[in-house]
């Protein structure tokens, strides 16, 4: 997916003046955008239509942004989303990248600056994953299936998000060596932002808890520099 036409956007947002705003720089763009001014018809509508990524406000009618982020996420784990608010609280922005979000975007902004945004994460979103040729790898008793971001084992298959199967990913290739924070922040979300890095951390305690059955597969902190996957043979 290279050209802004191939891109369907779902623009969420009750504030019809900034909604017809952005609906018409974004088409202007190129991009195809479905709009929808509450999250219940925003739901519907994602569900209706193919859509690459959501642009959501947090605070809507009837099913609120981050509701509505978890509903389109149990649809498509691996769906890119960027939240709009006017809110700038700590709060609000760890629970948006609790939730998985791409981005986090506090009103008012420039559309120059959604745009660069947007091209940024379709770029991390829909490029191939880069090192490793064959579609699975063997971690321990598992076997992750790149491709297709699940987790196989005896004990059950685990479905991963884009990003729980991009850090896995890059954790593999630092198989029993240290991951930098830095660079797991830069590879992943293309930020070192503080609360991105907060988010990271959930993402680490999520795989930890994939890989549990296996006590030979471990996911270590190493204080103050980042993490280790330790897999022994």
């Amino acid at each position: 997916m290279t050209n802004a036409d191939q891109i369907s956007i779902l623009l969420v947002e009750d504030d019809p003046n900034l909604c017809m705003v952005l609906q018409d720089f974004l088409e202007l763009m190129s991009y195809n955008v479905v709009i929808a001014t509450d999250g219940l018809s925003g739901l519907r509508n994602f569900k209706n239509h193919s859509i690459h990524l959501c642009i959501l406000d947090v605070m809507l009618p009837k099913m609120d942004g981050f509701s509505l982020a978890k509903e389109i996420r149990q649809i498509n784990p691996q769906m890119p989303i960027i939240f709009l608010t006017a809110k700038s609280l700590k709060e609000d922005r760890l629970k948006g990248f609790q939730l998985g979000c791409d981005d986090y975007i506090t009103k008012p902004f420039s559309t120059e600056e959604l745009h660069l945004r947007i091209k940024a994460i379709m770029r991390r979103c829909y490029k191939q994953m880069p090192g490793i040729q064959d579609d699975s790898i063997k971690i321990g008793k598992f076997r992750f299936d790149v491709k297709n971001q699940v987790l196989h084992s005896g004990f059950g298959d685990q479905t991963l998000t884009r990003k729980e199967a991009g850090l896995l990913k890059l954790l593999f290739e630092y198989k029993n060596q240290v991951l930098t924070r830095e660079e797991a922040l830069q590879k992943i979300w293309g930020d070192s932002d503080y609360f991105i890095g907060r988010s990271m951390d959930v993402f680490i305690v999520k795989l930890r808890k994939y890989l549990r059955e296996d006590p030979d597969v471990t996911i270590t902190n190493v204080h103050g520099i980042g993490f280790k996957l330790e897999v022994k043979d």
